[in-house]
């Protein structure tokens, strides 16, 4: 009764030491080997045979990670005080360096996005932080992964989710936004006016080269007015628009 029971315990053993000696790894999953605390190779993806209580390995994943910045207190160039939040893409290419170089590669990339994204916002404006957004990106983005690439990590993007502005900042928002519309009606209106004045000054010019022009004009300005039988209209006649028709009359009567 005593060899089935050891022949038992021996298969199950086996079995144990066959299950603790296979890894599998995902397409996107790579392991780091260590042999008596050494470092030994990066394996997988597939099948991997490790050797128990002589090598341990460390699961590392290399798809892109999502790594959302919680709310930052930035006061920018000109004294304003904001709070930016962000989005941090970033994913590992060298898993050694990424398990060797540093603790918890996740936790330091995320305190090293808060502390990066206070450093370089807080050289802008405000207005830039709000109108150049695409450009702040790329600077975090790249002071991000120029740090992380000794940990094996590769920041592709960083994109600015919010930023918050305190309510009494809004409304000197506004009053500048309104400001600066008013100015550019008035320029507007002003270009206006200098582009009409330029069309009757080429008009007044053009009536004075011919002799008839002008008292042509003075006719039809009679006649639109004539239209309006409310009003009772005095109106000069000019002394050239008579001579006109003194010559108008000599001709016809020397023809």
């Amino acid at each position: 009764m005593a060899f089935p029971l050891s022949f038992a315990t021996l298969l199950f053993l086996l079995i144990v030491l066959a299950v603790s000696t296979i890894r599998i790894f995902r397409e996107y999953e790579r392991g780091v080997v260590f042999q008596l605390g050494r470092f030994w190779k990066v394996k997988g993806p597939g099948l991997v045979l490790i050797i128990p209580a002589i090598q341990q390995v460390v699961r590392v994943d290399l798809r892109t990670v999502v790594l959302d910045v919680p709310p930052q207190d930035v006061i920018s160039r000109d004294n304003v005080s904001v709070k930016v939040n962000a989005v941090v893409y970033f994913r590992v290419l060298d898993p050694q360096r990424a398990i060797i170089q540093v603790e918890n590669f996740l936790m330091a990339t995320s305190q090293l996005a808060q502390t990066t994204l206070r450093a370089v916002l807080g050289k802008h404006e405000l207005d830039e932080m709000l109108a150049e957004r695409e450009r702040l990106n790329v600077d975090i983005q790249q002071a991000l992964d120029s740090q992380t690439d000794a940990w094996g990590i590769k920041v592709s993007n960083v994109e600015i989710k919010h930023v918050d502005i305190n309510e009494s900042m809004v409304r000197a928002i506004a009053r500048q936004a309104e400001a600066e519309r008013e100015r550019r009606a008035k320029v507007i209106h002003a270009e206006g006016e200098l582009q009409a004045s330029e069309k009757l000054m080429q008009a007044a010019e053009m009536l004075s080269r011919q002799d008839g022009a002008m008292q042509l004009r003075y006719m039809q300005t009679l006649g639109s007015i004539a239209n309006d039988k409310t009003t009772t209209i005095v109106f000069p006649l000019p002394v050239d628009l008579l001579g006109g028709m003194a010559k108008g009359g000599r001709k016809d009567q020397e023809s």
